[in-house]
């Protein structure tokens, strides 16, 4: 019997975390469409401002000619080489940090713990975040 009470009282609850978890997609959605509603009043606002478009075509002027800048400066063989060195450390990074969210897990699990110590002595929290995505039509 009371077995059949905690598997309904966890049904009940999944049944409200669902519930709760679609109300909140509900709620997002709308503040979602509600914000791209009021920015665009907003740009619309300031698009009529004779002012403020005289500026901003100044602003795309002086950027072109910024970014024409750092294009010459950028064909440099030196700024080139640390342009590479750049990317390849990033892509680096972004491989080590894939491969250390791996092990981390993994570490978790058979630990037990949420935590770890760096080799510096530092305690880090291990923490995942969740994150709701429309699912493709594959």
């Amino acid at each position: 019997m009371a077995d059949t009470d905690a598997t309904q009282s966890g049904a009940d609850i999944l049944l409200e975390l669902e519930t709760t978890v679609k109300n909140y997609i509900t709620d997002l959605d709308r503040k979602k469409s509600e914000i791209k509603k009021q920015r665009e009043m907003l740009e619309s606002a300031l698009q009529n401002d004779e002012t403020y478009r005289l500026h901003a075509e100044e602003a795309k002027k002086a950027a072109q000619q910024k970014s024409k800048t750092k294009f010459q400066i950028m064909q440099l063989p030196a700024n080139k080489s640390l342009a590479d060195k750049v990317k390849d450390l990033a892509v680096e990074i972004k491989e080590a940090d894939g491969a250390l969210s791996d092990y981390l897990r993994e570490y978790q699990r058979l630990s037990g713990s949420t935590e770890i110590e760096t080799n510096e002595g530092e305690v880090r929290e291990i923490v995942y975040v969740a994150k709701l995505v429309k699912k493709s039509s594959r």
